[in-house]
C-alpha cells in the first residue's frame, strides 16, 4: 500500500516523493518546514500580511520547481527553500518601495554590544523595529551571511550603501539594548 511514517523520511526523499507530485510528501515537505520559513520571512517583513502572502507564494514556487531541485545533500533542502523564502521577501519589501536609506542616525558604536543577557524574543523584536532597509541589510549579512557586494547586488544599490546601513542597524540595535539594560537591569 506504500504506507510511510513522515517523520523518518530523509529530506532526500521527501524531495523526491514532493518532485512527482505526491500529495502526501508535499504536505510532509509543508508542516516539516512551514514554521521556520515563517520566522525566515518574519526577519524581514514586519507586516504579518505581507508574511502570509510570501509563504504562500513560496509554497506555490516550491512545488512548482521541487521536481528540478538538485539535492545535494543533509541541509540542501532547507537552504533551498530559505533562498525562496529570502528573494520572496526581498522582493515584498522592492514592490512596497521599502529598501528606502534612513539617514539622521548616529555613528556606529565602538565595539558590538553582548547580547547573552538579552531574551531571543526581545532581541528579535529589536531587529524588527530596524528600519526595512537596515533590517534587510543586517539580515542578510548576519543570518544569510552574504558579503556586502552580493547584498548590494541583490536589493540594487552600492556595496558602501549596503555595509553603511549594516553600521547603522548595528548603532539602532547597540542603543536599543543600552536602553534595555538600563530599564532592566
Amino acid at each position: 500500500m506504500g504506507l510511510y511514517h513522515a517523520n523518518s523520511l530523509s529530506e532526500k526523499e521527501l524531495v523526491q516523493l514532493a518532485g512527482n507530485g505526491d500529495a502526501r510528501g508535499q504536505r510532509e515537505l509543508y508542516n516539516r518546514y512551514a514554521g521556520y520559513l515563517t520566522a525566515v520571512a518574519r526577519r524581514y517583513l514586519a507586516d504579518e500580511d505581507n508574511v502570509k502572502d510570501v509563504l504562500q507564494e513560496a509554497f506555490i514556487n516550491i512545488f512548482k520547481r521541487i521536481d528540478g531541485f538538485n539535492y545535494r545533500g543533509e541541509g540542501s533542502l532547507r537552504a533551498w527553500l530559505t533562498r525562496i523564502v529570502v528573494n520572496g521577501s526581498l522582493h515584498a519589501l522592492r514592490g512596497d518601495k521599502r529598501l528606502v536609506p534612513v539617514e539622521g542616525l548616529p555613528d556606529t558604536p565602538e565595539e558590538d554590544p553582548a547580547v547573552d543577557d538579552i531574551p531571543l524574543d526581545v532581541l528579535q523584536g529589536m531587529i524588527e523595529r530596524l528600519p526595512d532597509g537596515y533590517r534587510t541589510v543586517f539580515n542578510l549579512f548576519v543570518f544569510e551571511q552574504k558579503p556586502h557586494k552580493e547584498i548590494a547586488a541583490m536589493l540594487g544599490i552600492k556595496e558602501n550603501s549596503s555595509a553603511s546601513q549594516f553600521l547603522r542597524a548595528k548603532a539602532c540595535l547597540a542603543r536599543e539594548i543600552k536602553e534595555y539594560r538600563k530599564n532592566n537591569g
